[in-house]
């Protein structure tokens, strides 16, 4: 046997292996004659995933994962991710839970084998999908595709989940929530007013669509936004034939230096959380004001069609039709055909469906922070302030016990928690420090239950009844002193 069927029979006796403890111990809930999950996770991309995995990997059994797409449209690398190869090196590690089998390198060799491996700069976008696909199938993980999330109510010390799917809406209730819903899970797209204000919506593509970039075949595209998305569509439009591509940044100058590269250290990605606040904000407004640059691959495949420019320093303030083409009002630009928005995305908790009901309770950065004149900075001080097992904190005043039972593992997290579920490179400790958070809350929450549990237990282990002894030797009968 070789290949991935080796590798699934690996992955199967590792996890036999490394199963100690397997008794469950999280007792069952009831309500309205339903089985209360004891964790629901929202989305089935990368972190929801390892989540899971974990979950399940520590006896908290009755775990539910939900997601609004089909399986293998998780996430964003089939489905808007344009680049080539992922940003973080090959042997980042994660969904894994330390296991090796499991591990991307373990099955990247498998399917392509140690030679394909050796030679590997970065794994493709796509093979990155089929591992987490794979991922997904080996582990057995409960997930339920093509299912969404209505708005969470807290009942008690539950949440009423909604599910809305082809077969209508049912409700679930969970003692836990997790939100892995990716990079814009605590927010929304980012569209400027002018946009959705001037434009008809066929003239318009966010990066985060799904686009069929034949439509630019022979088109003048305008690309506004210099991010890594950005670079990556416009490379994209340029290879489908587009007459000319002009993406425009509003910075003066691109960033060249990658903070995302020091991150890369356990210091950081395991101990970040446990900074004081002030510290916590000085190196993220660094981290705001470096930003992250486009990848050199990226650039060069923009760079080396001689239909694409690069225009910094543009502010525009909006646009009109005229005729076919679209005419920007503000830095001057010549007329393009289509505009694709490499305008990243906002934190606003407000636009969450899912949290429709509690948003208004839940505290963000500046209801808990105050920075010095010098650091302030209103896209931070807008994340969710978040405790260290990534669950929501309630406004300063308010009383809302039901958030301590909803956590977030979105990019949302980052200011408080660092890089989690929405970043390949945090996964390897953000999980951990979740799951760990979460099995700690329900022992808690349970010790009446476990108290009781062991004082009520009677399972006698030893074989021979001491009260009736068998004679020793001799015809002496053996009793205690």
């Amino acid at each position: 046997m070789t290949g991935l069927a080796a590798l699934e029979q690996a992955v199967a006796r590792e996890l036999q292996l490394t199963a100690y403890p397997n008794k469950p111990w999280v007792p069952e809930r009831r309500q309205d004659g339903q089985t209360v999950l004891d964790v629901l996770v929202v989305g089935a991309g990368q972190g929801g995933l390892a989540t899971a995995f974990a979950l399940l990997r520590d006896r908290i059994d009755r775990v539910l994962v939900v997601d609004d797409n089909p399986p293998g449209a998780e996430g964003p690398w089939a489905t808007f991710a344009r680049m080539h190869t992922l940003r973080t090196p090959k042997h980042v590690t994660g969904p894994d839970l330390g296991l090796p089998s499991l591990t991307p390198e373990a099955w990247y060799t498998a399917r392509y084998g140690g030679e394909a491996w050796q030679g590997l700069g970065k794994i493709s976008r796509l093979d990155w999908q089929a591992y987490l696909d794979w991922f997904r199938t080996v582990t057995r993980l409960p997930i339920r595709h093509e299912t969404k999330v209505g708005g969470l109510e807290p009942v008690g010390d539950l949440w009423r989940v909604p599910l809305i799917s082809s077969r209508g809406e049912e409700v679930v209730w969970a003692r836990r929530v997790v939100l892995a819903t990716g990079i814009d899970g605590s927010g929304a797209w980012e569209v400027p007013a002018w946009v959705t204000r001037d434009l008809p919506r066929e003239r318009w593509v966010h990066t985060s669509d799904r686009i069929d970039y034949a439509r630019f075949r022979g088109k003048r595209v305008a690309v506004l936004g210099a991010g890594a998305s950005a670079f990556d569509c416009a490379g994209t439009a340029l290879e489908a034939g587009a007459a000319e591509v002009r993406l425009y940044a509003r910075r003066t100058d691109l960033p060249l230096v990658n903070p995302y590269r020091w991150m890369e250290q356990t210091g950081f990605l395991k101990h970040y959380w446990s900074l004081p606040d002030d510290a916590k904000w000085q190196m993220m407004t660094r981290i705001w004001t470096m930003n992250q640059p486009p990848t050199t691959d990226s650039m060069e495949r923009c760079r080396k069609h001689a239909v694409f420019a690069l225009h910094t320093g543009c502010q525009w303030e909006g646009a009109v039709v005229e005729g076919d083409a679209i005419h920007f009002r503000g830095t001057a630009a010549p007329p393009a055909d289509v505009l694709i928005l490499g305008t990243g995305f906002v934190i606003d908790l407000s636009r969450r469906p899912e949290l429709a009901h509690v948003h208004q309770d839940i505290a963000v950065w500046r209801d808990c922070f105050t920075p010095p004149a010098e650091l302030a900075h209103p896209v931070l001080a807008s994340f969710p302030y978040l405790a260290p097992d990534f669950s929501h904190l309630p406004k300063p005043g308010r009383h809302a016990p039901h958030l301590s039972r909803l956590h977030t593992y979105t990019f949302g997290a980052m200011p408080s928690a660092g890089l989690s579920g929405a970043s390949i490179s945090g996964m390897k400790f953000a999980t951990r420090r979740l799951v760990d958070g979460i099995g700690q809350s329900l022992w808690l929450e349970d010790q009446g239950h476990h108290v009781a549990s062991l004082l009520a237990y009677n399972d006698p282990e030893l074989a021979v009844a001491l009260a009736t002894p068998d004679p020793l030797p001799g015809g002496t009968a053996w009793a205690a002193d």
